[in-house]
């Protein structure tokens, strides 16, 4: 085992989102044909659960994100 397998990243108070985002790896995506919400794990097919279209969007994040322009 080399040195790369056996790094385990340091826990502290600032890091229980990474991990709890790690543990529950589920991302919401919208479909692009019947507009539903649908949460896909790491692994499954990219595949609405509803009507089967496979064009899924990734939704927009709610923190807000500014540029510098110059």
């Amino acid at each position: 085992m080399s040195t790369r397998d056996s790094y385990a990243p340091p826990a502290t108070s600032g890091d229980r989102s990474y991990q709890q985002s790690a543990a529950t790896a589920t991302m919401h995506y919208l479909c692009a044909e019947c507009g539903v919400k649908v949460g896909i794990n790491k692994g499954e097919p990219i595949r609405c659960k509803e009507c089967g279209h496979r064009i899924l969007y990734k939704q927009r994040t709610r923190r807000m994100v500014q540029f510098e322009a110059r």
